[in-house]
């Protein structure tokens, strides 16, 4: 073939894909609005996350079908909640075998791409390219990450966020097929548990108070039985890891003496003090949000980083670029760290996207999306069909400012992880927006919330005879989106659980791995 003919070949190639807009899902481990200033963050600022929002669209009312990890993911990956995909909490095994937008995306003339936190046990399927955390079950460490690499491990020597994003630099700008459009999903490790921030962020906001969440100090009056026995407190639930008072033991060299330098002298005059009650929770808070704080701020310059290159290679123009969660995250609301209850600050996810000339800059959206949307979506922004399993619904016409008829009004949630991390039971509920309903399904409890008059969830109002026509409407509505989303009745599923339990391991169950 002739230089000639060669050029031809690579410009009919590109005429073909030119109309087909790239795909960079940006995503993060834990992320709360809570910490994202174009949601109103009062802890911290982030402005390259702002700036995605305020160059395209900001989704207020985001939800999880399931506020954990894994989950998460493999509803982003398939459109469809964890009791028709399978993976229903962490340490399981995902099923690559099934349909995903990324090998719907590749069929269709994709390049497909992962690098970053994959946490689904199993080893991605259909990416062109993959390069995923490894190790500590899936959640890999803040420094000197293991990371598999197309099937074979490869270790680095540096703080994982800032790893995740040379990787995915270098894909970018070296190994993607430049005729082909892409899908690249960048997965942080951060802002996870526990916490530690990069050399650069280690002595950030050293001198700063961060305001108390109203009801950090609660006493859970009104709560479900249970909700009391949870392990997800900053008081009492945080060990030494968690609150600097120890080092990790994978710390070494310059490393483990720039974390010396930075938690030395405040630990020793915390053992000083001999703290106890409200004051020895406060100081966990103090120690636990500006830690988790330092660790968004290396996302957000990660982002930072990435859009300017794609502002300086000329691939902004045709970049639909997305950045969101797993889920929210508790940041000492209810006195807690974590996730997984269907309260707001854990079910809500952050969810920003910009496509210059297709997106509004500085939107907004108020509707009820969801990650379960994520995959419906980026077909539909490749004009490619999506599969009738998938139970989400495309953003596009919300991202072009139109609301599509019947669009969803509420929400299902179902959480399926006990016994597991943090004892959190499992439990069921729907949101219209103005109330949500929990049902602690193995106990029989209720929970009812006006969120208008009482957004923290403080006030249960399941028992309140003011509001038993309310409960009864969105009981109505509990088994009307069971039944339009075919999940099991409750009994089926406390059966199909029960052998799981008394093994206490989810890594015998489900797929073989692969």
């Amino acid at each position: 073939m002739t230089k000639y003919s060669q050029l031809f070949l690579f410009l009919f190639t590109l005429s073909i894909f030119a109309s087909k807009p790239n795909i960079f899902f940006i995503f993060s481990d834990d992320h709360a609005t809570q910490a994202i200033s174009a949601y109103g963050s009062k802890i911290n600022s982030t402005p390259n996350i702002d700036r995605i929002a305020n160059e395209g669209i900001r989704f207020d009312r985001c939800l999880v079908t399931n506020a954990i990890c894994g989950p998460s993911r493999a509803t982003i990956l398939t459109g469809k909640y964890s009791h028709l995909n399978g993976f229903y909490k962490n340490d399981m095994y995902f099923n690559g075998d099934q349909v995903t937008f990324p090998k719907l995306l590749r069929k269709a003339g994709y390049q497909t791409a992962v690098i970053g936190k994959w946490h689904l046990a199993t080893l991605p399927t259909g990416f062109d390219h993959f390069e995923v955390i490894t190790g500590y079950g899936g959640q890999g460490k803040y420094y000197h990450p293991i990371m598999n690499k197309n099937g074979k491990p490869t270790n680095y020597r540096a703080y994982t966020t800032e790893i995740i994003t040379e990787l995915n630099m270098d894909w970018l700008k070296n190994q993607r097929d430049p005729t082909k459009p892409f899908m690249l999903m960048m997965q942080h490790k951060a802002p996870h548990r526990a916490w530690l921030p990069s050399a650069k962020y280690m002595n950030a906001f050293k001198d700063k108070k961060f305001p108390e969440p109203s009801n950090l100090h609660t006493n859970y009056k009104g709560k479900a039985s249970h909700v009391k026995k949870q392990d997800m407190m900053i008081k009492d639930s945080m060990n030494p890891g968690d609150l600097k008072l120890t080092p990790p033991k994978y710390l070494d060299g310059a490393d483990l003496a720039n974390w010396h330098e930075a938690y030395d002298d405040e630990n020793a005059a915390f053992a000083k003090a001999k703290l106890s009650g409200k004051a020895l929770r406060s100081w966990n808070y103090q120690r636990y949000i500006r830690d988790y704080v330092r660790c968004v701020q290396s996302i957000d310059d990660s982002i930072g980083e990435v859009l300017a290159y794609l502002d300086e290679s000329g691939l902004a123009e045709n970049t639909l670029v997305i950045y969101s969660s797993d889920q929210g995250f508790f940041l000492g609301e209810h006195g807690w760290f974590d996730k997984r209850f269907m309260y707001e600050e854990a079910l809500r996810t952050p969810l920003v996207m910009r496509w210059p000339g297709k997106i509004k800059a500085g939107s907004s959206n108020s509707l009820i999306v969801s990650n379960l949307d994520f995959a419906q979506t980026f077909l539909d922004v490749a004009g490619v069909t999506a599969p009738d399993e998938m139970q989400g619904a495309s953003l596009l016409p919300l991202m072009r400012d139109k609301k599509p008829k019947n669009w969803r009004s509420s929400f299902y949630y179902h959480y399926y992880g006990y016994p597991d991390w943090h004892l959190v039971q499992k439990h069921c509920g729907v949101t219209d927006g103005r109330y949500k309903l929990i049902h602690f399904y193995t106990t029989d409890e209720w929970e009812l919330y006006d969120m208008e008059k009482d957004p923290r969830e403080n006030q249960n109002r399941a028992s309140d005879p003011e509001f038993k026509s309310i409960l009864d409407t969105m009981r109505k509505k509990l088994t009307h989106q069971r039944i339009q989303l075919k999940v099991p009745s409750d009994q089926e599923l406390i059966e199909k659980f029960k052998n799981l339990e008394k093994e206490n391991s989810y890594l015998k169950w489900g797929v073989k791995k692969k």
